[in-house]
Order: C-alpha cells, then structure tokens, then sequence
C-alpha cells in the first residue's frame, strides 16, 4: 500500500520523517511501507552478515540499513536486507547524514533481498532491472517460502542466473571461499 502524497524528490524522501520507526522505500516518487520482517527474514539476514564477517569482509562494509538510489519513471529508492559495500561505496557513505547510495557514488558489491510473502514480483522482477541498471555486480534473492536462492551475477552487461536449493553449495564470484548451501541459508543456522 502506497502512502497518498504528490510525488515526492530522491531530497525530500531523504528529509523524510513521520515521526514512526516504520520503514519505506520509495518507488517513482510515492512512499512504500515495507512489510515487517519476519523472524525467519531477521535470522536469515543476521545469519548472512555474521557468515561475512566471518569471511574477513570489514564490518564497515555490510549494511542492513543503507539505501540504494536507482532508476525509474520518478524517484526511486531501495532499502536491501543485506548490502556489501565496495571500498568506494563505503568510502562515498562515510560521514554522510543518510545511509544512501546515491547515482554519483559507485554501487555496492552485493545487495541480499529476502523474499516476504505478496512480494515476489517486486524482488524478482522490479528490483532485479533497478540493480541492474546501477550495475551491482551480484545480487541474491533469498526465498524462504519457494526454498530456494538465486544469485545474480552481473556479466557483460546483463544478469547470469544460478539457482541453488537444499544441499546445494552457493557459489558466489565475489566470495569464492564461502561454505554455504542453500539449505544452511534459509535456515539461518
């Protein structure tokens, strides 16, 4: 459901405050309430982030709240469960009043969306041109209700699919030391 307000700037959605800890995105220029996250979504994103740490990836360069500017009819928005930032993301971040990768600053390495029920078009369709147009060189979209995950990997400008279920290794070109399966995953063990 979609907030009724004239369309609103990439400047105004940054000053935006209704005074509530809910969460938007925004989507040509009209505020999206995010559904809430489940336990399962929280324990698969915590999960994730402690297995890239744990990887040697520095704490400065995962987000559970940074934002990622891109394209669309309007302004556009877009809040991943889990992001990697590359050094220069990161660097372009640090000091800023608001976690947003705007256009002008590079994008990140790897943004993670964890499928919520009714939002399967926006995390496989929608989200999947918007990344691709800022060029983000992997994306994951975890699916907990269709027990499965797929990864995005940018190539010759385009998206590659792998899709992995159960004991199924997760192959990522950006982690290559990652010792995950799908199944370990989903499960956020």
């Amino acid at each position: 459901m979609a907030i009724a307000t004239s369309p609103m700037t990439l400047e105004a959605y940054l000053g935006f405050d209704n005074g509530t800890d809910n969460r938007y995105e925004l989507v040509d220029g009209v505020l999206i309430p995010m559904p809430p996250e489940s336990d399962t979504h929280d324990r698969i994103a915590s999960f994730l982030y402690a297995i890239f740490l744990q990887l040697g990836i520095p704490y400065y360069r995962l987000s559970m709240k940074v934002q990622v500017a891109v394209s669309g009819k309007l302004a556009n928005a877009r809040q991943p469960d889990l992001t990697l930032l590359s050094e220069e993301s990161a660097a372009a971040l640090q000091g800023a009043k608001q976690r947003l990768i705007t256009h002008d600053m590079p994008p990140p390495d790897l943004v993670v969306e964890i499928v919520s029920p009714q939002q399967e078009t926006r995390d496989y369709r929608h989200k999947r041109t918007e990344y691709a147009g800022r060029h983000i060189p992997e994306y994951w979209i975890v699916d907990p209700m269709a027990e499965k995950v797929t990864l995005l990997m940018w190539v010759d400008g385009l998206y590659e699919e792998e899709i992995y279920r159960g004991t199924e290794a997760i192959a990522s070109r950006l982690c290559p030391e990652l010792a995950l399966t799908a199944a370990e995953l989903l499960s956020g063990l």
